[in-house]
């Protein structure tokens, strides 16, 4: 039976309701924003008018499992930092002309604001380009498509684009900057200028497209010793990077800010990245530990590159390449030697770093515990219960007389087949120009051969059966150009022509392989052929949840993806020969498995391990 309510009852109902909301209003009020305020004085930045000495470090939110953030945040916290500094790729934020994305691993706001939850300040870097061993320098592909654009200039298609883009950015995190109650301290226009041009103009435009977005906080520069003069901008403050005598810092950023400070090396290098067929780089903490102490104690901010690199996923690696040297695509692995390792575990050059921080940390102030390492666990049981070649997932194609690059062809990474149909008989060289990057050359589906830009190889003898014969070239991007003039050259694919015995080859058929969707893939038995590449997949079933390491060193060369994750390429030539699995994107039960195998079909035996191999050299 329904009780109908008593005044009283009503009236303890209404004070209930009363008391709710006055709480609610209390705690918006405690949650309200405070703006401090940042600023440069004589001699050091001015933290809410107090000095305040930047020790930052920087880690990239895609390098990183979005899940992981605050755990790698705790960290930095851990050693003594309180800023972390990170670039802004526009690659990822705009993938596709007039299509922004900033959900998920992009979700670069809440990356900003997980750092304040931890205490941590921010450096943001959202120039269009950021070098940072990343694909075009952080560019967009389809750059590359706008006929007469530009970067790094002011062309007006380029400035264009770049405003579209800066524009959303800022409607992301202006309101993130300390000045509007976040925790962002000041942002960096452009990045590293004076090594690729001395345009003032150029950088005073950026600066007002920056303000135009909203940044109306710090703006400042950076550049190495030798490029400062080129790249640094009057007003704002020019830090240097690659220093570490703090005579020299000292000197040099006063030269070009009207004698003062504050002083700010913005990207020390502790230790170094990694590219295909080179030997692992590392950096001794010892060696650094007083270049760092001699720093700090001179009242200089840093910022240190890398404090955790992480891992440069699917296929967002660049390249270095100048006409004098080779083509040098980096690895996935961008464990960098830094203080915290690929997976986000504390080195010993975390512990010797962290000894030196703790002398100059603010009066009563003390570190958290040093973190323990993460658990780590071996797979066994990886099961490939089926397959399918190149050839069985061709679908929609595109002909032309000559073969089309890559952004010809409005596809950003991954492969292109490229095939045409000859009368066979014949022996000759068989001659790509051009070509970009990596070359598996097929004759009626089987490999007979593979070309490698890195080693300068471009023909290869060929001999072909009588009959109508198939032409096949199963293309790979191993990474755009990330720095340098070559910025400029960086479209991917056969980029010129194709000939064989002199002749060139006309009548081609395109095959787009992007590999940005593995649920598409037929996939039926599990059989190869000898010498075909081919997609297997597979199964391993876990009951915990760990950190693990596939171990490649049996493979040959190609792309890894777990439960839907690109988790990165391998290549037996190394430096790296394992790859990295996070246990936020593993889970308990049945976990899938893909792995595109370029030169050894026939291998199935796959295990994971419980540490990383970084530093062995294999030939091919």
């Amino acid at each position: 039976m329904n009780k109908r309510k008593t005044p009283l009852a009503s009236l303890i109902l209404g004070c209930l309701i009363l008391l709710s909301l006055t709480s609610s209003c209390q705690q918006k009020k405690q949650e309200k924003k405070v703006n401090h305020t940042f600023a440069l004085g004589d001699s050091a930045f001015l933290l809410d008018h107090k000095p305040f000495q930047i020790i930052s470090g920087e880690m990239h939110y895609p390098r990183i499992p979005r899940e992981a953030w605050l755990d790698r945040m705790k960290k930095a916290k851990a050693m003594g930092l309180n800023t972390i500094s990170t670039y802004v790729f526009w690659n990822l934020q705009e993938p596709q002309k007039g299509k922004f994305d900033f959900s998920g691993n992009n979700d670069i706001a809440q990356f900003v604001r997980d750092a304040q939850k931890v205490g941590l300040w921010v450096i943001l870097r959202p120039s269009p380009y950021v070098c940072a061993e990343w694909e075009f320098g952080g560019y967009p592909y389809w750059l590359q498509n706008i006929k007469g654009l530009v970067v790094r200039s002011k062309e007006k298609q380029y400035i264009e684009e770049y405003k579209k883009y800066i524009d959303e950015v800022g409607k992301q995190l202006a309101p993130l900057q300390i000045n509007h109650g976040g925790n962002i301290l000041m942002v960096q226009i452009e990045n590293e200028y004076g090594s690729y041009g001395n345009d003032k103009s150029y950088l005073q435009l950026n600066e007002q497209l920056f303000r135009n977005a909203g940044f109306d906080g710090l703006l400042y520069t950076c550049d190495p010793p030798e490029a400062l003069n080129n790249g640094y901008l009057t007003g704002l403050l020019p830090a240097v990077n690659g220093l570490s005598d703090t005579t020299a810092i000292k000197n040099i950023i006063r030269k070009h800010h009207s004698g003062k400070g504050p002083f700010m090396v913005a990207e020390w290098y502790p230790a170094w990245f990694d590219w295909w067929g080179t030997k692992h780089h590392t950096v001794p903490a010892e060696a650094y530990a007083k270049q760092l102490n001699n720093i700090l104690k001179a009242g200089i901010s840093i910022n240190m590159y890398m404090f955790h690199g992480g891992t440069t996923r699917g296929f967002m690696n660049g390249a270095n390449y100048k006409e004098t040297t080779p083509f040098e695509p980096q690895i996935s692995s961008y464990d960098y030697d830094a203080p915290l390792d690929e997976a986000g575990n504390v080195t010993e050059k975390f512990k010797v770093f962290r000894s030196v921080i703790e002398k100059y940390l603010p009066k009563g102030e003390k570190l958290p515990p040093i973190p323990a390492p993460k658990p780590t666990m071996e797979i066994s049981d990886i099961q490939f219960t089926a397959a399918t070649s190149i050839a069985n997932i061709l679908s929609t194609s595109i002909k032309s007389p000559m073969p089309l690059t890559f952004e010809a062809l409005q596809q950003a990474y991954g492969f292109v087949l490229y095939r045409t149909i000859l009368e066979g008989g014949a022996k000759g060289i068989l001659q790509l120009d051009s070509l970009r990057d990596y070359a598996i050359i097929m004759i009626n589906g089987q490999r007979v051969g593979v070309l490698d830009r890195r080693l300068n190889q471009n023909s290869m003898s060929l001999s072909f059966p009588k009959g109508n014969d198939t032409l096949d070239l199963l293309v790979e991007n191993l990474g755009r150009i990330n720095f340098g003039p070559n910025l400029l050259k960086n479209n991917k694919g056969i980029t010129h022509s194709v000939s064989f015995a002199g002749k060139e080859l006309k009548g081609w058929t395109m095959y787009d392989l992007p590999f940005d969707n593995m649920v598409q893939y037929h996939f039926e038995g599990n059989k190869s052929r000898k010498n075909e590449p081919i997609l297997r997949k597979g199964s391993f079933q876990l009951t915990k949840i760990a950190d693990t390491y596939l171990d490649m060193r049996k493979w040959g060369k190609g792309v890894v993806w777990i439960n839907g994750h690109n988790l990165g390429r391998y290549w037996r030539v190394g430096p790296q020969q394992t790859i990295y699995v996070p246990a936020e994107w593993l889970k308990k039960g049945e976990n899938s498995i893909e792995i595109l195998e370029l030169l050894k079909p026939e291998q199935t035996e796959l295990k994971g391990i419980q540490f990383p191999i970084l530093d062995s050299l294999q030939t091919e």
